[in-house]
């Protein structure tokens, strides 16, 4: 009895032993993962905001997914496919540090028979991207054009110039949609450039060259590092004559650097008030605007875009084909697209748009009328 006790014994620990390795892999193991994310990076809080609502999305479903950021990195965004690949994923989300770069780690999944989407930036120079999940990002740039326009007073107001990563297409979709709106304005004298020499360049040509752009950004461009952009507006400060200071308007491609350059400009003695865009509706920004720091933000509601994007996923699991909205040529191939709208944001709407809506709680701002 005690030898067939001590037998059974272990082989219930070997059970044990075994059931608890399979769902030790139950996020590593190569068949428990459905669906592979890449993110950009955690240092930004859009990003994170990004990764709670991927990993709400699928808590009711019988998918599974894992999530994995880049951190900035090419190399490691390439490491991360590879990593779900192995993992066995049916169907890679992936927000692009570097759009070009990208598309090596992506041609290795889609030869996989991995499913690509290409999430809010866009994978460019490839074939190998299946679906693009995107906030229309030229509108974006036309809301904040449009938001500096309205709130011009008189002629020859200074406007500084400023915008996100050249290496993220989106960085010149937004500006492709601001130029459109600003460039009459500029053309008219409305607004006179104060900080880019390439622009002044162009001021009477109503479209851009991708390669214009490119020469343009090239002078203002923040990386999207809100320390880059403080450095950036300081610098343009310093060297700015006295006619391009008073009444001042800044188009700040995102809340990040809305902020830094925001700090800078409201420091400088000679700024009589200026007027300054962003974009992401992130919470330090949205008390900025409360305390009339920041003019506005361009909210793009992460909840939708992570619903559209799972539900893309999810589609494509069930066997079908997933509704789309338009194109994107991204420089090889035209993407099937599905676009959400987005929304401005400033003093007069935030508590309509980002509290009662549920966004964000009244209790974690100050202020709030």
């Amino acid at each position: 009895m005690k030898k067939g006790f001590k037998f059974f014994g272990v082989l219930v620990t070997a059970l044990m032993m075994t059931f608890i390795a399979a769902c030790g892999n139950g996020g590593s193991g190569s068949s428990e993962v459905s669906v592979g994310i890449v993110l950009p990076t955690k240092d930004e809080p859009r990003w994170v905001q990004d990764e709670a609502r991927f990993k709400a999305a699928l808590e009711d479903s019988e998918y599974t997914t894992e999530i994995l950021f880049s951190q900035g990195s090419s190399a490691k965004e390439k490491e991360n496919v590879e990593t779900l690949i192995s993992k066995g994923i049916d169907v890679l989300i992936i927000a692009p540090h570097d759009g070009p770069a990208a598309g090596s780690a992506v041609e290795a999944a889609k030869k996989e028979g991995i499913k690509v989407i290409s999430y809010d930036r866009l994978i460019t120079d490839t074939d190998a991207v299946d679906y693009y999940v995107t906030f229309d990002s030229i509108a974006v740039g036309q809301a904040q054009g449009q938001y500096l326009v309205d709130n011009a007073q008189g002629s020859g107001v200074p406007l500084y110039l400023f915008a996100g990563a050249s290496s993220d297409n989106n960085a010149f979709l937004f500006f492709e949609g601001a130029w459109s709106v600003l460039q009459p304005k500029i053309a008219d004298g409305t607004f006179v450039i104060a900080n880019s020499s390439e622009a002044e360049a162009l001021k009477d040509k109503a479209t851009l060259t991708r390669d214009e752009m490119g020469k343009i950004l090239g002078q203002v461009t923040t990386n999207w590092d809100p320390n880059e952009a403080k450095n950036k507006a300081q610098t343009n400060l310093t060297a700015a004559a006295a006619d391009a200071k008073g009444d001042v308007a800044i188009l700040a491609p995102n809340d990040g650097t809305a902020r830094s350059i925001a700090d800078v400009f409201g420091s400088d003695s000679a700024i009589t008030s200026y007027v300054i865009t962003g974009q992401d509706a992130e919470k330090a920004s949205i008390q900025y605007i409360i305390d009339g720091k920041q003019s506005m933000t361009v909210f793009k509601d992460v909840r939708t875009l992570v619903e559209d994007a799972m539900g893309m996923a999810v589609t494509i699991l069930d066997g079908n084909t997933p509704e789309t909205t338009g194109t994107y040529n991204n420089g090889a191939t035209d993407v099937k697209a599905k676009q959400t709208d987005v929304i401005v944001v400033n003093k007069d709407n935030v508590k309509a748009e980002l509290v009662d809506s549920g966004y964000y709680d009244a209790s974690e701002f100050t202020g709030l009328e």
